[in-house]
């Protein structure tokens, strides 16, 4: 990569308190991200959104000096960077409004990939909950997936994926909250290095970033938008698994969570995203193929087979979602002349066959169009 173009590429990042959504926003105005430094300030003024103190900070020259020292630490330990625009960025991040506008990366894996998840649970985890971690990655792998495993590098679940995969021959991402200048927590360094063989450590953090609590929360969003889907292994009622879990949902992803006992601290967590409808329930490898429809025979068959054999009362409702993206159940309710109990009912026995799935906001979708 063209090193000056590396420099802005870097420092639009460093800008003081411009945002991944207004830097992006602010790209696209200009038309480059270079122009963006180039602008004079009444220029800069006249962008929506860009007021006279953030003109400021755009042209005072800090940004790019702070890009050019960590443009020294990428050469120096051969670290990738990848640009929001750029090919080699994750495609499902770049959906992601909020998503970093730059990542560095370390290790050499595909992040485009045709399967991703994420794994994620409390740190605290338990024996079941690391026995559910291992179980769900090596059928996975016995079935003949092979899907790229997006973890933190935390204690618990987060480290048990990571060596699952590593165990099993998948290749492995790990999530990081501070720059790849240093492993938190130090006692996964060995684990890093495994990963950066068969896998990346990934962040968007510069080196010399601050081991800061605030950085794991806005890592998540990572977590969350570089995968198919994210699975909720085990978690207590708060916890980073849940702000995972419902960033994945504001991005209308899979929700995947195991259930626990009602009696279980670290299942409390999963069984408020399954009961609040946030998560879907798994108990195995098999229910994840299927809801991924990763199973080819399953994927070319289901179709018909499911929707041969729905009701005739719940077929209007079937041949309404082929028509849209996404239905709010009051427009459902309208358009088939239908009490909302009904429909309602209706949504809970399509959903619990597998033929639709329900999003944030009481909006549902069809799985298979």
């Amino acid at each position: 990569m063209n090193e000056e173009q590396l420099k802005y590429k870097i420092a639009i990042t460093l800008i003081y308190k411009i945002g991944s959504i207004n830097a992006k926003k602010l790209i696209a105005y200009v038309g480059s991200v270079e122009g963006v430094f180039k602008q004079k300030k009444q220029s800069l003024i006249k962008i929506p959104g860009i007021g006279e103190s953030l003109a400021r900070n755009i042209l005072n020259g800090k940004a790019l000096l702070k890009a050019e020292k960590e443009i020294e630490f990428i050469k120096k330990h051969n670290i990738n960077t990848l640009f929001y625009l750029d090919k080699n960025y994750p495609k499902r991040l770049a959906q992601c409004e909020d998503g970093p506008v730059t990542l560095f990366s370390k290790g050499d894996t595909d992040f485009n990939t045709q399967k991703i998840i994420s794994i994620v649970g409390t740190r605290n985890a338990t024996h079941v909950g690391r026995e559910n971690c291992e179980k769900l990655i090596i059928d996975l792998k016995n079935k003949g997936h092979d899907p790229l495993i997006v973890s933190g590098l935390a204690y618990g679940i987060d480290i048990c994926a990571h060596k699952t995969a590593l165990n099993n021959e998948l290749q492995t991402v790990a999530v990081l909250g501070h720059g790849l200048d240093r492993i938190y927590p130090a006692s996964h360094r060995e684990n890093a290095k495994l990963i950066m063989q068969n896998g990346a450590l990934l962040t968007e953090f510069l080196h010399e970033s601050k081991v800061e609590r605030t950085n794991f929360v806005k890592r998540n969003r990572i977590i969350a938008g570089i995968a198919d889907a994210t699975i909720v292994i085990e978690s207590a009622s708060k916890g980073g698994a849940l702000i995972t879990a419902t960033i994945a949902n504001s991005y209308s992803r899979d929700v995947f969570a195991f259930p626990g006992r009602a009696t279980d601290k670290y299942s409390a967590g999963c069984n408020h995203l399954i009961r609040t409808n946030k998560a879907a329930l798994i108990e195995s490898a098999d229910d994840l193929e299927y809801f991924l429809q990763w199973d080819i025979k399953k994927k070319q068959s289901v179709q018909t087979s499911l929707f041969n054999d729905v009701p005739e009362e719940e077929k209007p409702f079937i041949e309404l979602f082929k028509t849209r993206d996404e239905i709010h159940i009051d427009t459902i309710a309208n358009e088939l002349e239908r009490p909302i109990s009904f429909v309602a009912s209706t949504l809970f026995n399509l959903e619990f066959t597998g033929i639709i799935k329900s999003l944030p906001g009481n909006m549902y979708v069809l799985r298979h169009k």
